[in-house]
């Protein structure tokens, strides 16, 4: 196996330019043996969870009593035990033994992108476990937190409970205003009542964030407050829950999502009642950033595939590698998955900023970061999608066959697009900025200025996104003042070009440092700007040993 120093330099200057020196040493060799336990270990581990040793309900003991206990496979068992003593979830609040202090959230991410190639399905449980660690920590009291946020970083000192947040009701789905779930009082704790209708991580996490309303509450999302529901009770006896059944998904099935029942389950209110809906629009965004993570881990490893088998295989006697075509799109992968991941990992280190310290970030602070997360969220989503069928179809018939990771990797890549907010209402988060923040209009300015900072060397290349901004500012005042149905048809058409405009600013500012990213800008933004059918250059083939193997000179570009 190929040091990850070698498999993805592009992650390591990523890391290079958002962690100081000594944080940045201590993630370079934890993140290669990391890398290798994923790639090997756990990486075998989910073939056997994917195909024979799925989650399974155990709805009854012997005696007919309802146990609702999910049970998981062995190595499942062990994955998730060595994945949360790394820190993977833990370091980010507490500090680092060898080091004497906290981690943070772009160290953490770095190890979800590497696991997600491996394993996206069990990267679920560590989100889930992850944004309920941030909630007890900035939202809960003190009394809350001390007594479960040991338990949910702990990284094998004491017993480890996962999270979980549950959100959708059957009646509702993305409408959360419409949940019913009730919370009663019950002297110094609640009870709650009702069913949650797609709860991933049931059965296995320790404590789980549930929106409930309170007897008298208001109607919509206003009138939700969040409660911290833990699994069983100190006996060990489950806590008014039930598992009605278990989803049968068409990917990610390491994970447990389930129906869940409450009935009279003991919760505890997470900070203030009224500000429950904020809570958990605070840790969806965050599993919005881990979902964006584990797309562009997906997207990676369908290159790292797809590159493997057309170096390996030979048709009509010349290696797949010889054909301008398949140079072409393994040329164009690679571009697309390192500018993609560059730009989530400069949305991470904003995320780092603004969720480590909440209260110093003002409003249009955390508005900016809400933008770009929404728009990395939906398009590397739909990307991972592509690239493991382009991954599929770089093998042929191979390709569709299980003996291949490129099926599991389609599947679960499936599922992306769905969790934490469809493009649709991804969309519509866009339009709410747009409205309350005016982000449109720091938006334009910011791309128009990083497009007037950019140095000679990639200027003649940012041409046609000059002229794509002015067009989507043109479009927006069209829009502005017209009915609501105008602007929400509208409003996907319009994130996506930001999205593609916010990219294309990324791929240049890299295309800056030398002449490979030079390069793979100019092949990203052929890709999204350039509508000729002929491509005089053909600098995904002259250039496939410097894109794509990372083979030859790439010198710095004079500035100027």
């Amino acid at each position: 196996m190929k040091p990850l120093r070698d498999v993805d330099p592009n992650l390591l200057a990523n890391l290079k330019r958002y962690l100081d020196d000594e944080l940045y040493r201590y993630a370079e060799e934890k993140l290669e043996s990391f890398y290798k336990f994923c790639l090997t270990d756990v990486d075998r581990r989910a073939v056997h969870t994917d195909r024979e040793g799925q989650p399974r309900l155990i709805k009854y003991d012997r005696f007919g009593n309802d146990i609702s206990e999910v049970w998981v496979n062995e190595g499942y068992e062990q994955t998730a035990k060595q994945t949360y003593e790394t820190g993977i979830v833990g370091y980010v609040h507490k500090p680092i033994p060898e080091l004497g202090r906290k981690g943070n959230y772009v160290y953490s991410y770095a190890q979800g992108y590497i696991l997600s190639q491996a394993e996206p399905g069990f990267y679920c449980p560590v989100t889930l476990t992850m944004a309920t660690a941030y909630v007890l920590e900035h939202f809960a009291d003190e009394k809350l937190k001390a007594r479960y946020l040991p338990h949910v970083i702990s990284t094998g000192e004491v017993e480890l409970y996962e999270g979980a947040t549950f959100l959708t009701e059957r009646q509702g789905g993305s409408d959360v205003g419409a949940n019913a779930v009730r919370a009663v009082p019950c002297g110094d704790h609640y009870k709650l009542y009702g069913e949650k209708y797609f709860a991933s991580n049931a059965g296995r996490c320790g404590v789980a964030l549930v929106l409930a309303r309170m007897d008298g509450s208001g109607p919509g999302t206003k009138g939700l407050s969040l409660f911290l529901v833990p699994w069983r009770r100190a006996d060990g006896t489950l806590n008014g829950i039930s598992i009605r059944r278990l989803k049968d998904k068409l990917g990610v099935r390491a994970v447990p999502s389930a129906e869940v029942v409450f009935d009279g389950a003991e919760a505890y209110v997470v900070g203030d009642p009224t500000k429950g809906f904020y809570y958990m629009m605070e840790a969806l965004n965050l599993s919005r950033v881990c979902n964006a993570v584990a797309s562009v881990g997906i997207m990676k490893r369908a290159l790292e595939e797809a590159k493997q088998y057309a170096e390996q295989r030979t048709a009509f006697g010349h290696q797949l590698t010889d054909y301008p075509m398949v140079r072409h799109t393994l040329a164009d992968l690679t571009a697309r998955q390192e500018v993609e991941t560059s730009a989530c990992f400069a949305m991470i280190s904003l995320f780092d900023r603004v969720m480590t310290a909440p209260h110093e970030a003002d409003g249009a602070e955390k508005a900016w970061l809400r933008l770009l997360i929404a728009l990395l969220k939906m398009r590397t989503a739909e990307e991972a999608i592509a690239f493991s069928h382009e991954a599929i179809e770089l093998h042929g018939g191979n390709g569709y066959i299980e003996d291949f990771v490129t099926p599991r990797l389609l599947r679960d890549a499936q599922v992306l697009t769905v969790w934490e907010g469809t493009a649709n209402i991804l969309a519509l988060e866009v339009l709410r900025l747009m409205r309350k923040y005016r982000i449109h209009e720091r938006f334009a300015a910011e791309m128009k200025e990083r497009l007037e900072g950019l140095t000679a060397a990639v200027k003649p290349l940012a041409l046609p996104v000059e002229e794509g901004l002015k067009e989507l500012v043109s479009a927006l005042a069209r829009l502005s003042g017209q009915a609501e149905e105008v602007q929400t048809f509208h409003a996907k058409t319009i994130a996506n070009r930001m999205c593609d405009l916010y990219l294309s600013v990324i791929a240049l500012e890299r295309g800056q440092e030398n002449e490979r990213n030079r390069l793979i800008a100019e092949l990203f933004l052929r890709r999204v700007w350039e509508r000729g059918l002929v491509d005089e250059q053909m600098a995904s083939v002259r250039e496939f040993d410097l894109i794509v193997r990372c083979k030859g000179a790439s010198a710095p570009l004079a500035h100027s």
